[in-house]
C-alpha cells in the first residue's frame, strides 16, 4: 500500500485568499486566524495575496481569475452568509458553493472553503476563528497532495 501522508509545511507555497466583505467584521477575524496560521505553517507573507470581494457570490469569479494566473499552488475563499427572513440565504449559499467548487474542478487546483453558513451572528463568531485557521490547514495540506503527482 502506497499511503501518502499529510504535508503541513507552507514553506515555498503561495496562497491566493478570497474574502467576501459582506459582514466584514466576521470575514475580517476570518482573513486574520486564516493568514496567522499560514505563516505558523511557513508560509511567507509576500506569498499570500488577499483580495476581498464585495459578498459571497462575487467569491469564485476572483477565485477563477486567480486559479487563470497560474501563480498560486492553492486558494481560500472566505465569507460567511447569516440566514435572514427570505430565501435569499439559500441562493446565496448554495450558488457560492458550487461556484468554488466548480472553479476547483476546473482549473485543478485545491481550494479551502471558508465561507460560513450560519444560522445567526453568534455561530458565525463562535465559528470564524476555527474555520479561518482550518482553511489555511487545508489549502497547506491539498497543495501538497495536488504537488505529489496523484494525476495520471
Amino acid at each position: 500500500m502506497n499511503l501518502i501522508e499529510p504535508n503541513h509545511n507552507g514553506k515555498g507555497l503561495r496562497i491566493g485568499i478570497v474574502q467576501a466583505r459582506f459582514t466584514n467584521g466576521i470575514g475580517s477575524q476570518l482573513l486574520n486566524a486564516c493568514t496567522q496560521r499560514l505563516q505558523e505553517l511557513g508560509v511567507k507573507d509576500k506569498h499570500i495575496t488577499v483580495a476581498t470581494v464585495p459578498g459571497a457570490l462575487e467569491v469564485p469569479l476572483a477565485l477563477q481569475n486567480m486559479a487563470l494566473s497560474n501563480r498560486y499552488d492553492a486558494l481560500v475563499a472566505l465569507g460567511v452568509v447569516i440566514r435572514g427572513e427570505t430565501y435569499h440565504f439559500e441562493l446565496v449559499s448554495n450558488e457560492a458553493g458550487a461556484g468554488v467548487s466548480r472553479v476547483g474542478l476546473d482549473f485543478n487546483i485545491p481550494i479551502a472553503n471558508a465561507i460560513l453558513t450560519t444560522e445567526d451572528e453568534a455561530q458565525a463568531l463562535a465559528r470564524m476563528h476555527v474555520k479561518g485557521a482550518e482553511a489555511a490547514v487545508v489549502a497547506v495540506e491539498m497543495a501538497h497532495l495536488l504537488n505529489t503527482g496523484l494525476t495520471a
